[in-house]
């Protein structure tokens, strides 16, 4: 393996802001964009942290994956569901494929490493730890050297959707802080042919912070004390990365991604209340202010569909002999399905205006999906608008308060990627897809591709070989 690759991922780093708007803000990563390649980087669909993170590093689909988002359904039963640990994941990701290859990688919170798994190397578990006295190292003689290089490691903040913005601020440098420290100490004194860190810093920040930055935000407030918020952030992360390049020596090719976008958040689409008025959900009991269905209960027998909140809404239809109390024969289920995608997909914004909402049936995205995938996959308003999951109260279809705690951003569909390094030539801007990582960085160590993968490798990133 003649050469190594050191790869530094930003969850949620918006490529107009990094890779354009605030370019000259970002000494460290602009030196990177002008030496190698960089654009935008075309996530999977839906494009959220679990499983886009698992998807890059293995060149697979959610589809291939049968992951779709942190809570997926493990049968057709009604209560039956799992979150998306690192047992979910059969597919081999890059850190395997590199040891089996007789090289060794450091793993430092890349999402879906939870519980850590042997390889060659070090790993270092993901923002789902449940808590730092979780099994969160492999080996597990790392954690006592975690423990005197920065102390108590952070994995998440504590809560990002929260009003107290100062605690936010404070949660989130302290954890890319230690973060850092940590991927700067490995990085020194480990054996690595593949370094892969994933900082959440950038998404947290997001989420916390966007109506601050976006006069086109609903809630934005001119004049705010938390305007360069982000911005300030962003340029604390490119002096932090600098150190970080500081350990990848002259054979080391380096790469910075995301894996997702991110944009203004307008407001949510109540996607089971719409369904409820349109009588093809119903509920045990009638709710008593905004609730959930677990709350009031839901009436099976005379239910067509629910569906769940989140960044994109996953919507399911209640089959005869699929599901314990189906009510659609299976003779309807196209054509229901039909007709429900074409009636999401024209529920207007809040003032009646239509928006430009996708709906995807799973195996047009994966072809044979694995696991149970959703009947409907609905991005609302090119993710301007998300999911709400709730019933009843006050509001009607269209909401401008989040279910799970204030948010001021979603997810948007393009990350970004920017690669630079030995071989690699000056070429600019070149615009690629997530799946395209893993083949990359394989080619670059020198490590046969298995069969099965779903991206190309980038050629710019390989064009001075």
């Amino acid at each position: 393996m003649p050469r190594r690759v050191m790869l530094i991922g930003l969850d949620c780093a918006e490529p107009s802001l990094v890779l354009e708007r605030w370019r000259d803000e970002l000494p460290t990563l602009s030196g990177l964009m002008e030496r190698g390649s960089y654009g935008r980087l075309t996530s999977v669909i839906p494009p959220i942290t679990v499983p886009a993170w698992s998807c890059m590093m293995s060149s697979k689909t959610p589809g291939d994956l049968g992951v779709y988002g942190f809570r997926n359904r493990s049968d057709h039963t009604y209560e039956g569901g799992f979150i998306a640990m690192s047992d979910a994941i059969r597919e081999p990701r890059l850190w395997d494929l590199v040891t089996r290859a007789g090289g060794s990688s450091v793993v430092l919170s890349v999402p879906g490493t939870y519980p850590p798994k042997p390889l060659n190397g070090a790993m270092v578990s993901c923002f789902l730890t449940p808590s730092i006295d979780s099994r969160y190292t492999y080996p597990a003689a790392l954690r006592d050297e975690i423990e005197e290089v920065v102390g108590k490691y952070i994995f998440d903040t504590k809560d990002f959707r929260t009003e107290d913005k100062d605690y936010l601020l404070r949660q989130v440098y302290e954890m890319t802080d230690r973060r850092f420290q940590l991927a700067e100490h490995l990085a020194e004194v480990k054996p690595w042919t593949f370094f892969a860190m994933v900082e959440m810093g950038p998404d947290r920040m997001h989420h916390g912070f966007w109506k601050y930055m976006d006069p086109e935000h609903r809630k934005h407030e001119p004049g705010n004390r938390y305007e360069d918020a982000i911005l300030d952030y962003h340029r604390h992360v490119d002096g932090l990365i600098a150190g970080l390049l500081e350990h990848a020596d002259d054979d080391t090719v380096v790469f910075v991604v995301s894996d997702h976008g991110a944009k203004r958040l307008d407001g949510g689409i109540r996607i089971n209340e719409w369904l409820r008025r349109e009588g093809l959900l119903a509920t045990l009991a009638e709710p008593s202010g905004v609730s959930s269905l677990r709350d009031v209960g839901v009436d099976w027998p005379n239910t067509a569909a629910w569906g769940e909140g989140g960044y994109y809404a996953r919507v399911f239809l209640n089959v005869q002999g699929r599901e314990p109390e189906g009510v659609i024969p299976p003779d309807e289920y196209e054509a229901v399905r039909d007709d429900l995608a074409h009636r999401i997909a024209e529920i207007p914004d809040d003032a009646g205006r239509p928006i430009p909402t996708k709906v995807y049936k799973p195996e047009e995205l994966y072809g044979e999906p694995k696991g149970v995938a959703p009947d409907l996959i609905v991005v609302f308003g090119d993710l301007l608008w998300r999911s709400v999951g709730t019933i009843g109260g006050d509001e009607g279809i269209q909401t401008l308060e989040n279910d799970t705690g204030p948010d001021d951003a979603n997810h948007a569909q393009d990350g970004l990627y920017i690669v630079a390094g030995p071989g690699v030539e000056a070429r600019g801007r070149a615009d690629a897809h997530l799946l395209d990582i893993a083949p990359t960085v394989l080619e670059i160590l020198g490590i046969e591709q298995p069969e099965g993968m779903r991206g190309e490798s980038l050629s710019p990133a390989l064009a001075a070989r």
